[in-house]
């Protein structure tokens, strides 16, 4: 039996509703403003997604956020924006002062967002595909180096 998959240490990665239009919206938002590429993405209905939620004990039944995840820490909801914003180029990471607003005022705007996402930008019936000049920074495509890592 293998070792739970753990992704590569060198890159923050973001999981996403894959079927979203806004969260591929907010994909596409994000990669135009990390020119370091210091992000990688995956949906959450690809393999990489399941097996990282069951490396780090996340029930994807009960997952209606963006997730980060990086440095050994997973970030949700309005707290894994914030995060995301600090590390894009631009004024974006200004916006990292909003964190000072307490934590559940926060993510009760995200979840009211969040649960009516469909309803105001619509659902695609597949998950995103990726230009090819953006393929590299999705974990979840065939040969991929990050997307077939396992510990030994």
């Amino acid at each position: 039996m293998s070792k739970p998959f753990i992704p590569t240490q060198k890159h923050s990665i973001i999981l996403f509703d894959g079927v979203c239009n806004f969260c591929n919206g907010w994909v596409k938002f994000v990669i135009r403003r990390d020119r370091k590429a210091q992000f990688r993405f995956s949906s959450y209905q690809s393999e990489v997604a399941k097996r990282l939620f069951q490396a780090h004990h996340i029930d994807p039944t009960g997952v209606d956020s963006i997730i980060l995840m990086e440095n050994g820490h997973c970030y949700t909801e309005s707290t894994a924006v914030l995060h995301i914003l600090r590390k894009m180029d631009g004024i974006w990471p200004g916006l990292y002062v909003l964190i000072w607003i307490p934590r559940p005022l926060r993510d009760g705007v995200y979840r009211w967002f969040a649960k009516n996402r469909y309803r105001f930008f619509g659902k695609q019936s597949a998950c995103m595909i990726p230009t090819p000049e953006i393929r590299e920074r999705f974990l979840d495509l065939p040969g991929k180096d990050e997307a077939s890592h396992e510990t030994q």
